[in-house]
């Protein structure tokens, strides 16, 4: 399954940095993982400063 980023991001972009496939982006404001490109590696959890991004259930 693919991650998800919660209400709880600040729009650092910490994650979309550390995203290895890149599959993380900008959108209005807020940051949104595209799950198709997702391969569920979590590094975009261990990135952010509070752990907005979150395995979709």
């Amino acid at each position: 399954m693919a991650y998800q980023i919660s209400d709880e991001c600040i729009a650092c972009g910490a994650c979309a940095d550390e995203c290895p496939v890149s599959a993380i982006s900008e959108k209005d404001g807020k940051f949104v993982i595209n799950a198709d490109d997702c391969i569920d590696c979590g590094a975009c959890a261990s990135a952010c400063p509070v752990g907005a991004p979150n395995p979709a259930e």
